[in-house]
């Protein structure tokens, strides 16, 4: 037994499955974190790339594309706080590209056939996905209002900041578009988040940039945490990779010269545009598992972090909503975090909350267990669903729990 109750002889099993993956080419490299009640473990294993024998460390800088959306749902929130913001007004005076929404009839309607929003597009709306326009699990060209989405630019695949126009431009685009669904009637996966981006920057007079920093990332210590990677620290970077549908054959996805996180990008992604590392990440989840506060630091008052870490879905909007059939069977939704609503494996007891990158990286806190669970790769997802090295880390992370 060591402290915070985990069996070191189980984290040694945790310890060999993940270099299991490693060795078997599953992934190149990895950094595993699991922390219960302030205790820290962690390790780091495989290489840089596929292609170098170069050690991946612990400081390793991970794109960690949708675990950005918690951060940018507490920057929300850090304005709500200061009544900057309304959770239930429309957004329409900072965002009056988005006033006065058409909705499509259907999703295979021609984008003229709408009718009128029932209602304005709230910032609860944006937190909660609710917004009425998101991505969709189909080919890009499947319904005439994804295929003019594509044509836009407006970021409904793979995270590619750097081929998005400028945040005024980015709205105005999606402005010309009809709303897929009406505001409020189903969960729609990213859109909102990036909404939420533009319409922050707007809300504090701040690049969205600069306002995480001062909020968030300087608070928290979060030095490495930002939407690039400047070049004196770009070889703790290593490069993505992703598996070509066509062709079965793993590819680079993002290089690390030249690549979408090699400059600050054209459009900050509220929705998956941050690059972390375990350690900056991990203050961040220990932040909300600490209701706002990390040490002298009073990020979000605890009633802003239980709301947050609450369901804010209805049961009708789950029977139309997810990404993966069921999956709101077992879980809710609250504001930029998946939330754990019943028991369905070993891992996470009910409460537990947050949410995984597709570009390989995922995190869960587990506020009655008190613990924070993180794995960062850079090898991207190849379905919604977690791959299986996320699902035997996280059984192996609750196997090791001794008390």
């Amino acid at each position: 037994m060591i402290g915070g109750a985990l069996s070191s002889s189980r984290l040694e099993r945790l310890q060999r499955a993940m270099v299991g993956y490693v060795e078997r080419g599953q992934v190149p490299g990895l950094v595993w974190l699991v922390c219960r009640r302030g205790e820290v473990h962690t390790d780091a294993m495989g290489a840089m790339a596929r292609d170098a024998s170069e050690p991946l460390r612990r400081d390793a800088i991970f794109r960690i594309s949708s675990m950005t959306k918690p951060v940018t749902a507490v920057a929300a929130m850090i304005l709500v706080e200061e009544c900057r913001l309304r959770l239930d007004d429309p957004v329409d005076d900072l965002l009056p590209e988005l006033a006065e929404r058409k909705v499509l009839r259907s999703l295979e309607a021609p984008l003229d056939d709408t009718g009128p929003a029932n209602r304005p597009i709230t910032l609860r709306d944006l937190l909660t996905f609710r917004m009425g326009f998101g991505q969709l699990l189909a080919p890009p060209d499947a319904y005439p209002i994804l295929r003019a989405a594509n044509e836009l630019r407006l970021g409904m695949g793979p995270p590619r900041p750097q081929r998005m126009p400028a945040p005024d431009e980015w709205l105005r685009r999606l402005g010309m578009l009809p709303l897929m669904h009406q505001p409020g009637e189903r969960w729609l996966y990213n859109t909102g988040a990036d909404v939420l981006g533009v319409l922050l920057a707007r809300a504090s007079g701040q690049p969205l940039a600069t306002f995480l920093r001062e909020r968030i990332f300087e608070p928290l210590g979060m030095k490495d945490t930002g939407f690039s990677v400047a070049p004196e620290q770009r070889h703790r970077l290593p490069p993505c990779y992703w598996t070509n549908f066509q062709t079965g054959v793993t590819e680079v996805f993002d290089p690390v010269e030249g690549g979408q996180w090699s400059q600050p990008p054209v459009f900050p992604s509220g929705a998956a545009g941050l690059v972390s590392t375990v350690d900056d990440y991990l203050a961040f989840a220990q932040m909300l598992l600490n209701h706002g506060r990390h040490g002298s630091e009073r990020i979000l008052s605890r009633h802003s972090v239980e709301l947050m870490t609450t369901d804010q879905l209805t049961s009708e909007q789950k029977a139309v909503s997810g990404l993966i059939p069921g999956y709101f069977d077992g879980h809710g939704w609250g504001f930029g975090v998946s939330i754990v609503n019943r028991r369905e494996d070993v891992a996470f007891a009910p409460g537990s909350y947050g949410w995984d990158g597709g570009l390989g990286t995922s995190w869960r806190s587990d506020p009655a267990e008190q613990m924070i669970t993180l794995l960062l790769t850079q090898q991207a997802w190849t379905s919604p669903g977690p791959p299986g090295v996320c699902r035997d880390f996280w059984t192996l992370a609750y196997q090791a729990i001794d008390d």
